[in-house]
């Protein structure tokens, strides 16, 4: 049975995104209970998929995984609406999308392809967030969170997830900037590890090439496939002890 309520959760305003699978919806049940009065969430997810269903406090702003491009500024204003009167903002999960893994670097001729991954992958987590924390402001005795769901890929290459591996790196260094220029806003790159989801089947299967398909079978098939909710576990012990350096890259196997 989950203790009280730590009190720097309670009046929390917690958008997810994501939060219909995987890993941001293991996040998500796990920070359903820490939440305390007043607390509210904005989740991104399917709408037969939400976590933590009939929880006192909370609302899905958005049903159905939004875009955040052009097209999705309804969505981004949606968030911007619904985060006053609250004195902690926790902006956690980014999720990614692999791109198509079947091609090697020199089969990326495509410019639309790479405009819309990157959209996709980068500019929709640069825009949330920056509207996220401009809407929030800097107010006496409050705090902001924001966690980028990063992962190995950006610090090192994998072939054939030149997109991929590209897009982590980018969002990284993207929130490492972020963390320079506000220092009162906590900023953590967290890798959960090779997690078991759909997205680590895809590797497994659709790798255009077979060393690294071999590479991520081995992983399954030896079970050093991690659980969605460990790995989430280990991320929330990350926020609520908050002695991370902001900015900071930590991965799962570093803890």
């Amino acid at each position: 049975e989950p203790g009280p309520v730590p009190r720097r959760w309670a009046a929390t305003v917690c958008v997810v995104t994501g939060a219909s699978r995987g890993f941001g919806r293991s996040l998500a049940r796990l920070l359903a209970p820490r939440l305390g009065e007043g607390s509210e969430w904005c989740l991104w997810s399917y709408p037969d998929s939400v976590p933590g269903e009939g929880r006192a406090g909370e609302r899905v702003v958005a049903p159905g995984d939004v875009v955040l491009q052009a097209g999705g500024a309804k969505g981004i204003c949606c968030v911007a609406e619904s985060i006053f009167n609250y004195s902690k903002l926790t902006c956690p999960s980014f999720p990614g999308s692999l791109g198509d893994i079947s091609k090697s670097f020199l089969d990326l001729t495509d410019p639309d392809e790479m405009n819309s991954y990157f959209a996709f992958n980068v500019t929709s987590a640069l825009c949330l967030t920056s509207t996220a924390l401009q809407a929030f402001g800097t107010r006496p005795g409050s705090s902001r969170t924001v966690v980028n769901i990063s992962s190995l890929c950006a610090v090192k290459p994998f072939k054939n997830w030149a997109l991929y591996c590209s897009g982590k790196a980018a969002r990284d260094m993207m929130f490492q900037v972020l963390a320079l220029e506000e220092p009162d806003v906590r900023v953590l790159n967290y890798a959960p590890g090779p997690l078991d989801t759909d997205m680590q089947l895809l590797a497994r299967t659709k790798t255009g090439d077979l060393e690294m398909r071999q590479y991520f079978q081995s992983l399954q098939e030896s079970g050093q496939l991690i659980d969605c909710t460990v790995s989430a576990q280990k991320l929330v012990n990350l926020l609520e002890e908050d002695t991370f350096r902001s900015g900071a890259h930590v991965d799962f196997y570093d803890i």
